[in-house]
């Protein structure tokens, strides 16, 4: 394997590096973007039942806030659940916005090493084929070894920039399609907490007059 990457040329290090980051990325957000991390089962109906039951204090809020970004999310909408309908939805989605942002984190860089490394890999052939045809000015076409350098160092690098490119792709559309999913259930779990905020506070209103 040392002996491929050697033969690949000074253009096979910075696809060797994407490798290595793209790596990083895609199980550092498979392990952030699990489901029961970023949702926990039953969080919305528990959150409820304090509410229900008056437990609902800063510090519940701010341990809520810190549990998930559901948590976050559903945290935003009870520090203003005594605020109308309309501030509250604004609020959350400002929060929103911050929790996708943080649930899509490094995701554009992978995206860019998906872009990049085949284009690593074209100017690695590129070079490659310079180099055979200056062994071939160098010593004419009596020996082919001469040219070996060149041609080997071009397929290298094209193999590499594709092999990077490609998992990376395909592991930047699958993260991408996860943080949409999550996001539309976030969604929903916090318009139920508003509609049911809501529904309390007219129902407390009725029942002052």
């Amino acid at each position: 394997m040392w002996e491929i990457i050697r033969a690949g040329g000074g253009f096979i290090w910075p696809i060797v590096l994407c490798s290595i980051v793209s790596v990083a990325i895609i199980f550092e957000r498979l392990w952030a973007l699990q489901t029961n991390r970023v949702i926990p089962r039953d969080l919305g109906e528990r959150v409820w039942k304090w509410i229900e039951s008056d437990q609902l204090t800063d510090e519940f809020i701010a341990a809520l806030e810190r549990n998930s970004p559901l948590g976050e999310l559903l945290a935003i909408g009870l520090a203003n659940r005594h605020k109308p309908r309309d501030v509250m939805v604004e609020r959350l989605e400002d929060g929103g916005r911050h929790v996708v942002h943080e649930l899509e984190r490094f995701l554009n860089t992978l995206g860019t090493i998906a872009a990049v490394a085949p284009l690593l890999g074209l100017l690695g052939t590129v070079a490659g084929i310079i180099h055979a045809f200056d062994a071939i000015t160098a010593g004419g076409l009596g020996d082919p070894r001469l040219l070996a350098g060149g041609i080997g160092e071009a397929l290298i690098t094209t193999a590499a920039g594709l092999s990077v490119a490609i998992p990376s792709l395909i592991a930047y559309r699958y993260l991408r399609g996860k943080v949409d999913r999550l996001v539309i259930q976030m969604e929903k779990e916090s318009m139920k907490l508003v509609d049911a905020l809501d529904e309390r506070a007219i129902a407390a209103g009725r029942a002052s007059r």
